[in-house]
């Protein structure tokens, strides 16, 4: 709601020269009521007549560019410069000369952004797969319609399409054009509405057509045994997945994963990357490597550059002494957007009405439009030869007594009513006579009126065919199939786009080859972390620690190990021993939560080496509860770093143990000063991760457990007395003649 009104009463309206009345005033209006009447139209305005294309394959921006370059008689004849179609274009596109201009550059020929291209340039239009190589100004280009577009604006001057007014009621301009194939699967074209968008891919011509003509013939037509998959201008390769391809032609949305082709040569050691997926660039695709290189995640790279030239895209890749050209490619797959995908969204207007829509059920939607195209086609056909007709048989007349006219028209005294005595005279009615009338006196031959009776029978059987036409809806498809052949004929080209099947994808799940060699990994209190190497652990002298710390564990492995860091908030982080780098006895570490990207507040508080995730994790907290889960729970197949719910959030944690042995001992203690040995195995293994756990020891009211440690003999001097029997137990006090080292938690 807005502010209230101001109230004025009382208040005198100055009497000054420009004074408008209520102004300055805080009007009440309701917000709903002002998003409807103000920015409903203008979303409804973005949808019907700017982002979302209709089933013609035009949005409108298209469409009146084309259309005007078609009035401007460029299609088939010599180009102009690209600044007059532009200022031609803006009396029917209300925009800039640098809106217009944009969308001519993206359906030229020299941009390369469609498979069809519907405008023939000539100079330099830029390239969709760089995002740096601009286009040049208008003024420099030029430009005329592609012989394609003679399938667009064949039949546009026969009442096939409605016209309306342009903006300012000068000129008229088609609602669609009539598309002789389905133009709007073949070509490309995305748009982004309000609430909505619209994302189609491309498909061969061909095939397009011929599932076309399938499904002219049959309803019921496999329209995957001739739309093979989708095909992209840049080529590409397309991983295909016959589930996902059938899912986007049932539904019209989905995603197909695509990745550039490249070659190797051998002599030069270097990768050529010829083409990269729709939605990438080249610039970023070499920036993203070139980043790669810089953080020593790819090795193998010596040099990259660009070398796209007037043979197209060209992307060069110098390789180091003894790489292997296809694993450094599949890594690039994985880290870059040399394979990325498209995302498919079949969104097209109908009658005015977003509708997505499957492959099938668009090309129903089209095979309608193009049947009434047709028949308003054959319908305009008729009309004509049916005038004609009527006129020849009014000539024909004529023929009969061709003096009788002359001397009718001689012997009328006024001009006016030339037209009724010919009426009178021939039996014929008024337009046959006009015609007559106008003939020209060199024409009254009967050579002439006989050449032109003569097409009386061919009018009488074309109009018969035209209405039998007319008449059935076979003999209109059967018209729309012969065309689209004709089509297949003149403009089919090869498929761009390589298919490739996803189980033939050598997909690496192989571990970067790290050298191995034997460390010990050291963790503290403070959760700060070293490896050392043991002839730098032999020569460092004593270990250096923060003011406070202490360290919890020492283990000695080697390099290739995998590390999980529990954190206080029940949450593990996952991580390898190369990620860090040898280190020395003098140095702090690496504090954990910050190379590991902990949440803020949160703190380190285990951890755990393994290369074969054997063995056990126990983890105890303050109630007496304790909880057994195997490490294997911990293993992911993928390569995640964070694994949430590690353990229960249920109580407080008192201490976490990891244990590779089940007939290994371990010791508690309570904050009453209570001990408790037990075995691992008298507990059994839980297969969540979150689980509670069981009762172990039993407190005391206000006591709790405070610490827990594998027990090493000679830990205790008597360790029997302190076994429990049964669990839970609440343990034993320290014995009076207990001697035994001094037990550290």
């Amino acid at each position: 709601m807005g502010r209230k009104k101001k109230s004025n009463e009382g208040i005198k309206e100055p009497k000054m020269q420009g004074y408008i009345a209520g102004a300055g005033e805080v009007v009440e209006e309701r917000i709903a009521s002002t998003l409807q009447e103000n920015f409903m139209p203008y979303a409804m305005s973005i949808i019907l007549s700017r982002a979302i294309p209709e089933i013609d394959g035009f949005k409108p921006s298209h469409r009146k560019l084309l259309y005007t370059m078609y009035k401007m008689g460029l299609l088939g004849s010599v180009r102009t410069k690209s600044a007059n179609i532009v200022g031609q274009t803006m009396k029917l596109n209300p925009h800039g000369d640098a809106a217009i201009y944009d969308t001519m550059v993206r359906l030229s020929r020299g941009y390369e952004a469609l498979l069809h291209p519907f405008v023939d340039s000539k100079g330099n239009f830029g390239k969709f797969y760089s995002r740096d190589m601009a286009w040049a100004a208008s003024r420099y280009t030029e430009a005329k319609l592609d012989p394609i577009c003679n399938e667009l604006f064949n039949d546009i001057d026969k009442d096939t399409v409605d016209f309306v007014d342009n903006y300012d009621n000068t000129l008229k301009e088609p609602t669609l054009l009539p598309a002789a194939f389905p133009s709007v699967l073949v070509n490309a074209n995305t748009g982004i509405a309000v609430g909505m968008a619209s994302s189609i891919c491309s498909f061969n011509l061909e095939e397009v057509c011929r599932t076309t003509i399938g499904l002219l013939k049959d309803p019921e037509f496999d329209i995957m045994s001739t739309l093979i998959a989708p095909d992209f201008t840049g080529g590409a390769q397309i991983i295909y997945d016959r589930q996902v391809i059938e899912n986007i032609y049932k539904t019209g949305r989905g995603s197909i994963r695509l990745r550039g082709r490249y070659t190797y040569d051998k002599f030069a050691n270097c990768i050529d990357i010829l083409s990269i997926p729709q939605t990438t660039t080249s610039e970023a695709i070499i920036e993203k490597v070139i980043e790669l290189v810089k953080q020593g995640k790819i090795k193998e790279i010596a040099d990259i550059r660009d070398e796209t030239g007037i043979d197209g895209l060209k992307i060069t890749i110098d390789l180091k002494r003894s790489t292997d050209p296809d694993k450094l490619m599949r890594k690039l797959y994985k880290m870059t957007s040399l394979e990325d995908s498209f995302s498919c969204n079949f969104n097209v207007l109908i009658a005015g009405t977003p509708k997505v829509m499957g492959v099938r059920e668009l090309l129903n939607e089209w095979s309608a439009f193009r049947i009434e195209c047709v028949r308003r086609r054959t319908y305009y056909d008729l009309h004509k030869k049916q005038d004609r007709l009527h006129l020849l048989q009014g000539l024909e007349k004529i023929l009969l007594d061709i003096d009788k006219a002359i001397r009718i028209i001689r012997h009328t005294e006024e001009e006016s009513m030339v037209v009724p005595n010919l009426m009178e005279g021939f039996d014929i009615d008024e337009v046959q006579a006009e015609y007559v009338a106008e003939i020209k006196l060199r024409h009254l031959n009967r050579e002439y009126i006989l050449r032109h009776t003569n097409d009386i029978s061919q009018l009488e059987k074309d109009i018969a065919e035209l209405e039998s036409i007319l008449g059935s809806k076979k003999k209109i498809k059967s018209i729309i199939i012969k065309e689209l052949e004709n089509i297949i004929k003149k403009y089919a080209q090869p498929r761009r786009s390589m298919i490739i099947y996803s189980d033939d994808i050598v997909d690496d799940e192989e571990v970067e080859e790290v050298p191995d060699y034997a460390v010990n990994l050291f963790y503290t209190k403070e959760g700060y972390f070293k490896k050392i190497t043991p002839l730098s652990l032999r020569m460092g002298g004593e270990q250096k620690l923060k003011e406070g710390d202490e360290i919890l564990e020492h283990f000695e492995t080697t390099n290739n190990t995998d590390l999980i860091f529990f954190s206080d908030r029940q949450q593990a982080y996952k991580t390898k021993a190369p990620v860090f780098a040898d280190t020395k006895a003098s140095v702090l570490g690496d504090y954990i939560p910050s190379k590991l990207g902990f949440d803020e507040g949160e703190s380190s508080v285990y951890m755990i080496p393994t290369k074969d995730y054997k063995g056990h994790v126990f983890f105890f907290f303050e109630n007496g509860k304790a909880a057994k889960v195997t490490l294997e729970a911990y293993a992911t197949k993928t390569n995640r770093k964070k694994l949430t719910g590690a353990y229960s959030d249920k109580d407080k944690l008192a201490a976490i143990v990891y244990v590779q042995d089940d007939d290994t001992d371990i010791l508690l203690r309570s904050s009453s000063g209570r001990m408790l040995i037990f075995r691992a195995s008298d507990l059994m293994t839980k297969t969540s991760r979150n689980t509670q756990g069981v009762a172990l020891m039993k407190l005391k009211k206000g006591h709790r457990v405070i610490s827990a440690a594998v027990y090493e003999e000679g830990m205790l001097k008597t360790p029997e007395h302190y076994r429990a029997k049964t669990i839970p137990s609440m343990g034993q006090l320290p014995r009076t003649d207990e001697t035994g080292e001094q037990i550290s938690f």
